[in-house]
């Protein structure tokens, strides 16, 4: 969810969008993709998650962006402020600032307030299936020419949870413990 705000993020700031994709070249895709944007802001609820905290954000949604079209702050784990810091930014996003874009992100949607909900675009994100999964990995494979029995692809698909991140973060674990010939005997 964070990975996708940050391709948007990037998506939204480009300067030279093609078909509703960013370049990847253009000064801001790489000022945000190498991740030196001030304009791109990231917040963690589950450390961050009281009123000051959202009163401090707001702050820096009313200033202009420094480089990019729009300042992006990106919320994660956002079920996790306290109910005072949700009515701060009820108030922020009712309003926002026209520069800026807010995205929420959380893995319990259940505890967002109902007043904050309704006030969003909810874009749910589904896991992978196997087959999903098995095809992301095995770019991987063919692409770094790594040796791996069938046994071992799946089983690390099984453990990644239908997760793409988990898939490619246990996978890339293998290989910086293991080599570049995996098999379950190791």
């Amino acid at each position: 969810k964070t990975s996708a705000a940050r391709i948007l993020a990037r998506v939204i700031n480009c300067n030279d969008r093609k078909d509703g994709e960013a370049c990847g070249k253009c000064e801001s895709c790489l000022e945000v993709s190498e991740g030196r944007s001030m304009d791109i802001i990231e917040m963690d609820a589950a450390s961050n998650r009281g009123i000051e905290d959202v009163r401090n954000l707001k702050e820096k949604a009313y200033l202009s962006p420094s480089k990019l079209k729009y300042k992006v702050f990106i919320i994660d784990e956002v079920h996790m402020l306290t109910k005072d810091a949700f009515n701060a930014l009820l108030k922020l996003i009712e309003e926002p600032p026209k520069h800026a874009i807010f995205i929420l992100c959380t893995t319990d949607a259940e505890k967002i307030p109902d007043t904050v909900m309704s006030r969003l675009v909810r874009v749910d994100f589904r896991k992978g299936s196997k087959e999903e999964l098995k095809k992301s990995l095995d770019k991987i494979i063919e692409g770094e020419k790594i040796k791996i029995e069938e046994s071992s692809v799946d089983f690390i698909i099984e453990k990644s949870d239908g997760s793409f991140r988990n898939l490619h973060r246990m996978f890339n674990e293998m290989i910086l413990s293991f080599g570049n010939e995996l098999s379950l005997n190791q």
